[in-house]
């Protein structure tokens, strides 16, 4: 059997030699920095929080790559005004190779498309499994941080993503009910998929003594009742030129550099390039599961069983599945967030300071 390697032109007519280079190639990858976006429900500014640290990051030195989870009108791209004919879904089918659905974005961000083809990651056999990961494993670009736009609420398939260097950050806004929305998402991951950390930033408030009175709320909220750790990655002012940059479709970062709000995109990109990552001891002496936390391939390897983990999960619990083909395009809407036993559901910005729990759980960035 030949294998061939479309991007080169050839053939290569050695599948051990070309397996054993492939591994040897997975090995010699560094991680990507993975960052799941996240937020409890729609209208808390997500897209633009991505867009601006992915700005950021990129005016930082760092290659982004964005993958957008999110489908229909109001995706990453048609933020952007970019034409996004293609998904990822087209590379799962082998209609197109990766990096012909990978669109180009301003300050050199690489843009994927992915909103059609997340939903079937979990329902993929053994040679798409194998298909999607050598895709990324042989993307040649340069990848130092994955920026996920994830899609709203309990949908993205982001969320159960076990790899030492994921993080997952909240977006919130001071409203009452996105921060109830925020506890109810955190509540969910944590107790579905164990993650024990996050990162929140306070969204579209005017000072930091506001955005610092949310978050201690929030975290003592969450220390008491869930026992999970929260890290404050600041907060984002709502000034008149980061409106003005949304309404055009560009970063703040690009066209108002001198903006107070770029200013704090910045901050909180910085916190992220520079916050530890840990390392997965598990796997130091065992070069075939090493080689599934390295690169974007072992990136995409995770991001699949996690998939399979979540729908196994939702299929115990009554869940439904489609075709690829068929169930691609539906994504599943945002959870209600009106449970009335959350113990954060009386938060707002005009509470007054309350009592924080001691201890290290409660980390400022």
């Amino acid at each position: 059997m030949q294998l061939i390697w479309i991007a080169a032109g050839f053939t290569l007519a050695n599948p051990t030699e070309d397996q054993a280079e492939g591994l040897r190639r997975l090995l010699a990858q560094d991680s990507p920095h993975i960052i799941t976006v996240a937020s409890g429900s729609m209208g808390t500014g997500k897209t633009s929080t991505v867009i601006n640290l992915a700005a950021a990051l990129a005016r930082g030195g760092k290659d982004v790559l964005i993958i957008d989870e999110n489908a229909g009108a109001t995706n990453l791209a048609g933020t952007l005004g970019l034409s996004a004919h293609r998904d990822l879904l087209d590379v799962i089918r082998r209609d197109k190779a990766l990096d012909e659905v990978i669109i180009s974005g301003p300050d050199g961000i690489r843009l994927l498309p992915a909103g059609r083809g997340m939903p079937v990651l979990g329902k993929l056999g053994s040679h798409d499994q194998t298909h999607l990961i050598d895709c990324f494993g042989d993307f040649a670009q340069p990848t130092d941080v994955v920026l996920i736009d994830a899609a709203p609420g309990r949908a993205s398939r982001m969320l159960s993503l076990t790899l030492s260097d994921h993080e997952i950050v909240v977006v919130v806004s001071p409203e009452p009910a996105s921060i109830t929305a925020a506890y109810a998402l955190i509540k969910h991951i944590s107790g579905d998929c164990g993650v024990q950390r996050f990162r929140v930033l306070v969204n579209r408030v005017g000072m930091e003594a506001e955005a610092q009175l949310i978050f201690d709320n929030m975290a003592g909220v969450a220390h008491r009742y869930l026992a999970v750790s929260l890290d404050f990655m600041g907060f984002i002012p709502p000034d008149d030129k980061l409106r003005q940059s949304n309404r055009r479709g560009r970063s703040v970062i690009e066209m108002f550099p001198d903006a107070i709000s770029a200013a704090a995109f910045r901050h909180a990109a910085e916190s992220l390039d520079h916050w530890p990552r840990s390392e997965d001891e598990s796997n130091a002496n065992n070069e075939s599961n090493e080689s599934k936390s390295k690169g974007l391939g072992g990136f995409m390897q995770c991001l699949i069983q996690s998939s399979q983990n979540q729908r196994q999960r939702a299929g115990n619990n009554g869940g439904q599945s489609g075709s690829i083909r068929q169930g691609a395009s539906n994504s599943k809407s945002p959870a209600r967030h009106d449970d009335h036993s959350s113990p954060i559901r009386q938060i707002n910005r005009n509470d007054t300071v309350g009592k924080n729990p001691k201890g290290p759980m409660v980390r400022h960035v």
